[in-house]
């Protein structure tokens, strides 16, 4: 397994950049959107398995590599092995951690191999470090604080979040312009439940009514026509909560 490297080798900051993003997208994606195929994947009576996360957004449950050294920097071993004896939650939350470390090391390993400097390598964390955490996205808390998910989710828990804006102010112009600003501001600091990028004011949103995180309709796969019949929405990783073997 070589992490995508044999086809693409960033070589400059926004390359890995968007080599990061890409793999986290991927990993955020096997932990929360297509969490009951990846559970189902790790089975604790095969081999060591890693969790791969790749530039295309996808992801992969595979062997860890046979060379020695490998291409790339190699995520956590085994992660199979203690899935039935935690906690679903406990567990994603594990290799969430350990996914996070993994994207850190495999984009410093570009830095280091194709020379960038202490400005490059500066600029590089801090471009990673403007996004959440895979383990902030798996638990929720890469969300805005309380206050600010009730002002938005009081608008339509199943419909979009695209295009919802408070009724005009009685008091004025002035007042429903700040109104609008201040709501812009919220919106903006709305995390996907499921790729973790911010809320976007062209974009359809639905809220799961579990667990009250928001998504981008193409992340789960509904779209606005679909949300209008939809009475109680769940996100994919509630509707999979169920008893395990």
């Amino acid at each position: 397994m070589d992490g995508g490297a044999a086809n693409y080798n960033p070589r400059t900051v926004e390359e890995v950049f968007r080599d990061f993003k890409g793999r986290r997208a991927g990993l955020i994606r096997a932990l929360t959107t297509d969490v009951e195929d990846f559970y189902q994947q790790c089975d604790p009576e095969k081999e060591n398995l890693c969790l791969y996360g790749f530039p295309s957004e996808q992801w992969e449950v595979n062997l860890p590599a046979e060379e020695v050294p490998p291409e790339l920097p190699e995520p956590a071993l085994g992660i199979n092995f203690a899935r039935d004896g935690m906690q679903e939650k406990d567990w994603l939350s594990l290799v969430a951690v350990h996914s996070d470390a993994w994207l850190l090391a495999v984009s410093f390993y570009f830095g280091a191999r194709f020379g960038f400097d202490k400005s490059d390598r500066k600029r590089l964390f801090n471009m990673i470090n403007d996004l959440p955490t895979i383990f902030e996205v798996v638990n929720g808390t890469a969300k805005n604080n309380p206050k600010e998910k009730s002002s938005v989710s009081n608008h339509s828990s199943t419909k979009s979040k695209a295009n919802t804006k408070p009724p005009p102010a009685e008091e004025g112009l002035d007042d429903e312009d700040e109104d609008e600003e201040d709501e812009d501001d919220e919106h903006g600091e709305t995390l996907c439940g499921s790729c973790g990028e911010n809320y976007a004011s062209d974009e359809f949103w639905i809220c799961c009514d579990i667990c009250e995180k928001w998504f981008h309709g193409k992340c789960v796969k509904i779209t606005p026509a679909r949300a209008e019949h939809i009475k109680q929405y769940k996100c994919p990783s509630c509707s999979n909560k169920r008893a395990r073997p």
